[in-house]
């Protein structure tokens, strides 16, 4: 057991917790108050226990502190550890936006020609990141919209209707937009020690791109649990063919039945999806930063042409250079929301085990899911 404390407005509140629940073995208490950092990880399942606060509730504390800080102002912070920044903002506006991309690159740029990676939603969807709440950012940044065809016949299957619907849905309409996999596929190296796909197939113009703006709607999804940076770096870049070669562990790229995606070991698949996020990495690290949109929280993916509507209100914006700290902090906000909004949501998650593509991604080093959480809202 560890002693540990939140300080706010210069008052002390002392807390014992195991010393696996947070990221930091002591307590900073260093004046700064230009940042929040409040530190996890957290377990997601409640246990009782008598003398210290359960995971669950100081996940809620924490999010209790965010939210109100959000509005009020006020500062807080615990922990001193050299872990992920993960920033995080309630304003989920075109300067929102802006501004926490602003915060997480701190004076940097990301060079040379920057391809934005989004969902661009399968028609009669309407949960994918709206233009007007990212036209300022991607002009910001002179990035090219990318996307690739998807594995399963439907609107996006061939580059010719998927570019009448990135016109559809108002893409072009705000920035050039490049359909990756148009000629073909490029093979890219899977970290060393991956055990299910040694390599994975991304749209060719990949090589055309020096940086990338990974731009995701954090949400659920009917086959991974959940989707956000790792799932948008993967199967989102991968060609039509890499899709179904994730898809299916490594089995197959054919794109002529879909249906063999059902059959793949739901683990391997996730690990796949890892896997796969970790080639683009080894080509591009240095040169991604991740954001996450928190907002249209539907069980199913964008790629539904008619998802569920949400039941979980607004989050916000998160964002940072650690793609599994994010997605993980987007998860953990899932579960500190209210119970019963969060419940379907929730549910998804853990009936497609899917955080486990967040274990094999740290396990392969992509990144860590202890991090600190940091408000830029004042």
């Amino acid at each position: 057991m560890q002693k540990q404390a939140i300080f706010w407005e210069n008052q002390v509140f002392p807390i014992c917790l195991p010393e696996d629940m947070i990221g930091s073995k002591r307590v900073n208490q260093s004046k700064q108050r230009d940042k929040i950092i409040l530190n996890f990880p957290i377990m997601h399942q409640e246990a009782k226990m008598d003398n210290f606060i359960t995971r669950r509730n100081f996940l809620k504390s924490s999010a209790f502190f965010v939210g109100t800080l959000a509005v009020s102002g006020h500062r807080a912070f615990a922990g001193d550890q050299k872990n992920a920044q993960v920033f995080f903002t309630r304003d989920i506006s075109p300067n929102g936006l802006s501004g926490i991309y602003s915060r997480v690159m701190q004076e940097r740029r990301l060079p040379g020609k920057v391809g934005v990676k989004l969902h661009s939603g399968e028609p009669g969807g309407i949960n994918f990141p709206a233009p007007d709440l990212i036209k300022d950012l991607v002009q910001s940044v002179d990035g090219t919209i990318v996307e690739c065809n998807t594995a399963y016949p439907g609107k996006r299957f061939t580059t010719e209707e998927h570019m009448m619907t990135l016109r559809h849905h108002g893409f072009t309409a705000i920035a050039p937009v490049d359909v990756m996999d148009e000629e073909g596929s490029i093979s890219l190296r899977c970290p060393a020690v991956s055990r299910n796909i040694k390599e994975n197939f991304v749209g060719s113009h990949f090589a055309n791109y020096d940086s990338f703006l990974i731009l995701s709607h954090f949400k659920g999804h009917a086959m991974g649990g959940f989707g956000g940076a790792i799932k948008n770096m993967s199967i989102g870049i991968a060609s039509g063919e890499g899709k179904m070669w994730i898809h299916t562990a490594g089995a197959t790229r054919s794109r002529d039945n879909f249906e063999l995606c059902f059959e793949t070991e739901q683990d391997l698949f996730l690990e796949s999806m890892a896997e796969a996020a970790g080639s683009v990495m080894n080509e591009r690290r240095g040169n991604l930063v991740y954001i996450n949109l928190m907002n249209n929280l539907s069980v199913d993916c964008d790629c539904n042409n008619d998802p569920a509507p949400p039941e979980l209100e607004d989050i916000g914006i998160l964002a940072s250079t650690d793609p599994v700290a994010l997605d993980k902090a987007c998860v953990d906000l899932v579960y500190s929301a209210d119970k019963s909004k969060s419940a379907a949501l929730r549910k998804r998650i853990e009936s497609r085990n899917g955080t486990h593509t967040l274990d094999h991604a740290e396990s392969l080093g992509l990144g860590s899911q202890t991090y600190d959480l940091i408000t830029i809202d004042t």
